[in-house]
């Protein structure tokens, strides 16, 4: 099992240079960043975690930009988006943005995307269909695999449509960055089996080990080799964490406070020591 860190970077918290390093050095395998591009004053959706919504979901930046800093602060840390609000981005830029990230970091980029939870954000970015928002992200995956890929791309869904076009850089990754699709059981692995390259599990709870075995069958019976499990906000036990690890999943995601750096980095020791009470990668 690997072990990464998620953190919100925002402008009070540890950067994300700072940060990447001292992960690296530590040994961890990956950094994972949030995003949100607002957050309207309404707050007519509730918070997923319940009670008041924290403030690092509005003063988030930008993971591309936040990514590319780490990246080029670091040789072989994985750097990624945990996760892209693909139903609120444009396909063709974001295309543009994930191919030049994978450019920056040498072929580390690991690209986590998921619908998203609040609909008055989205609906600022036209995403007025809140409900259709899992086929739009579907389609604008689509579409972005087709620019990755070929030289003259083009994609004729019912929600995203673009004539042939030219689009660099092509990602250094081939034949793309890994997709690792969020959500939970059962649409998400479904989700990720369909178009994904791993399954990001939501508040699994007691039966993440049934969700990972039936996410492993549903890749069999789509003719798939198992794909990965990123869990992320990761238990900080370690019992349970050895649990996740015995259950399948594929890389634990320790969750960071957005914090200065005297806040951050010992809490960072502290999942490092956990990390190697049960063992590291595949438990050695």
């Amino acid at each position: 099992m690997d072990y990464g860190v998620t953190i919100f970077f925002t402008e009070r918290s540890i950067g994300p240079a700072e940060l990447a390093v001292a992960a690296e050095e530590r040994g961890f395998e990956s950094l994972w960043v949030a995003e949100h591009s607002h957050i309207p004053t309404s707050r007519a959706t509730p918070f997923p975690g319940g009670g008041g919504l924290p403030e690092m979901y509005y003063e988030v930046m930008d993971p591309f930009v936040t990514l590319a800093a780490a990246a080029a602060a670091t040789t072989s840390l994985r750097v990624g988006t945990g996760i892209c609000l693909v139903a609120q981005r444009d396909p063709i830029q974001t295309a543009k943005s994930v191919a030049s990230l994978d450019q920056v970091s040498g072929g580390r980029f690991s690209f986590g995307v998921g619908g998203g939870w609040n609909a008055e954000e989205a609906a600022s970015h036209g995403t007025t269909d809140f409900k259709g928002r899992w086929k739009l992200m579907r389609e604008r995956i689509e579409a972005m695999k087709e620019i990755w890929t070929k030289t003259e791309a083009e994609y004729h869904g019912e929600l995203v449509d673009f004539d042939p076009l030219y689009a660099w850089p092509k990602p250094v990754q081939k034949p793309h960055p890994p997709i690792h699709v969020a959500g939970v059981h059962p649409h998400g692995p479904k989700r990720a089996v369909r178009y994904g390259d791993g399954w990001v599990p939501l508040n699994p709870g007691k039966v993440l080990a049934e969700q990972v075995a039936d996410f492993h069958r549903m890749c069999g019976d789509a003719g798939r080799e198992p794909l990965p499990v990123s869990l992320f906000a990761a238990p900080a036990k370690a019992s349970s964490l050895a649990r996740c690890r015995d259950a399948g999943v594929s890389r634990a995601i320790f969750a960071l406070p957005p914090a200065p750096r005297d806040e951050v980095l010992p809490v960072l020791d502290r999942y490092v020591d956990l990390r190697d009470e049960i063992g590291g990668r595949d438990g050695a």
